[in-house]
């Protein structure tokens, strides 16, 4: 699918529906409402990206002393492969820095080896694994551990 223009709001409850559609295609174990809600409500950095009013992705992170955490960012089926987690990580960068971290860190499953290629590529360092961070079908599944210095 392609935009003719896209972007940023803020992620409010009014886009919840269209926020989990695209969670629940994405990922096998996804994001439930009240992670979003709980998200919102606890005042953390989370936009969605919309290209001609269709939902193209949407991020979550969190601000700390002098770091930012990304806590989910989501490209929907439909548009990966376009660059989008590009301009979603460059806008995430740029909020980070004006709110004056130093560090963005995220974890990523050791089974996401595309995603893991999009944070390298994008200047992230693999810093450490957490040990059956995420769950899984069987059990529980490693997390790789990354940061971008900003």
């Amino acid at each position: 699918m392609s935009v003719s223009e896209a972007r940023f709001e803020t992620l409010t409850e009014a886009w919840m529906d269209a926020v989990l559609a695209v969670e629940q295609q994405a990922y096998t174990h996804p994001w439930s409402r009240g992670n979003f809600l709980d998200s919102i409500r606890s005042g953390y950095q989370a936009q969605v990206l919309v290209g001609d009013d269709q939902l193209i992705g949407y991020f979550v992170a969190m601000k700390g002393v002098d770091e930012v955490h990304l806590l989910n960012i989501t490209v929907a089926p439909a548009f990966q492969r376009q660059g989008w987690s590009r301009v979603m990580l460059d806008a995430l960068a740029t909020w980070s820095r004006g709110q004056g971290a130093q560090w963005l860190w995220l974890e990523v499953r050791v089974s996401n080896t595309r995603a893991h290629s999009v944070y390298l590529a994008h200047g992230y360092q693999r810093v450490g694994v957490r040990k059956a961070y995420y769950p899984a079908f069987e059990g529980r599944e490693d997390a790789i551990v990354m940061s971008l210095k900003l």
